[in-house]
């Protein structure tokens, strides 16, 4: 407990704070400044910090982000839980042991100089968006468990990659007639992404309106996570939920479907006969994610409005989410539709 401040011989004042050291015996930190007021400040300082750090729980930075995860499990996704696992395995072993009371600056800035440095699964050293998403963990579990800690650590920059992406009437020519075919335009026309590709089926996604307009509407995701693949239905607030009409090309592909589930190729197969088709019509390899930029160059080609962009490609706010759901379609958006879905039947046909 710190005493009040007493003036010394010399003019100064001292502040005293006793507490228990590490064997158990009462100790004593002295404090000296020129005014009373600023004595009694550093020693409440030190006093506050003293109990900061007796609260600290004696976890390694490992057992830290084991807790982290196990408190978020019941409210996050199980891709994020997943992530979070595949971090606490791989990335930061050198600072993984240590005590979360005894890391430094300095040893977190080191770790990240490795974590830059790690070979990576796929040839070369980690990505400076994997390295940032590690740390981003290791971030959050240090605010956690050790409120009031400011760790200042340099983090690798993303070079912004500029790329030249095949057009959409070569990537149509090069998977016409194949079995991803379906799969790719909901990318490239839609703007849907792999997982919520793979989580489309007749039975949930498909609805008809009264004037006959197919529309299609997404429900559930197909995941990654626990080791295998997940399917589960987005939260009613999800960004992601949107509704589309489905353009009559579309349409007949999905009826050629025999089975409920629109897409039933993995990952890998989608990526593999992309690559493949687009290989042998000359064009440059892209992933199957870059079917969404070529979606997302395709509206800004056409001048569509950010608003509407953002919605069809399931960018938007919550509030515009959850009225598009539950609402018909405003004529402007019925527009935006038919100027895209003209682009891609002009050089379908």
């Amino acid at each position: 407990m710190a005493t009040k401040a007493r003036k010394l011989p010399s003019g100064n004042y001292r502040s005293q704070v006793s507490f228990t050291g590490k064997d158990g015996k009462r100790e004593y930190k002295s404090f000296t400044a020129s005014t009373k007021k600023e004595a009694e400040l550093l020693a409440a300082a030190f006093e506050m910090e003293k109990e900061r750090l007796a609260k600290i729980p004696n976890w390694t930075l490992g057992e830290a982000i084991d807790q982290y995860i196990e408190m978020k499990r019941p409210t996050a996704s199980p891709t994020t839980i997943t992530g979070y696992e595949k971090i606490r395995n791989h990335s930061f072993d050198s600072i993984m042991n240590i005590p979360i009371g005894k890391l430094t600056e300095d040893m977190l800035q080191v770790a990240v100089h490795e974590e830059m440095n790690r070979p990576s699964r796929r040839g070369g050293v980690q990505s400076a968006k994997s390295v940032k998403n590690a740390y981003g963990l290791v971030s959050s579990v240090l605010n956690q468990y050790l409120p009031g800690s400011i760790f200042r650590v340099n983090l690798p920059k993303t070079a912004r990659q500029i790329r030249s992406l095949p057009s959409p009437s070569d990537i149509f020519q090069a998977v016409k007639g194949s079995k991803i075919e379906l799969a790719c335009l909901l990318a490239m026309w839609l703007s849907l992404s792999e997982s919520e590709i793979r989580g489309l089926t007749k039975s949930k996604s498909i609805d008809v309106e009264k004037d006959g307009t197919y529309y299609l509407t997404i429900r559930e995701v197909v995941v990654w996570a626990d080791g295998h693949y997940q399917r589960k239905a987005l939260a009613k607030t999800d960004k992601r939920i949107r509704r589309h009409k489905v353009p009559p090309y579309i349409k007949d592909l999905i009826d050629q479907v025999e089975d409920d589930i629109i897409v039933p190729y993995i990952p890998s197969v989608l990526l593999r006969n992309l690559q493949r088709l687009l290989r042998e019509n000359g064009l440059p390899e892209i992933t199957f994610h870059d079917l969404r930029h070529v979606n997302a160059s395709v509206m800004a080609m056409l001048h569509i409005p950010d608003v509407y962009a953002q919605e069809r490609g399931g960018w938007a706010s919550d509030h515009i989410m959850k009225s598009v759901y539950m609402e018909t379609f405003s004529k402007e958006r019925q527009a935006v539709d038919a100027t895209i879905d003209h682009y891609f039947e002009a050089f379908i046909k």
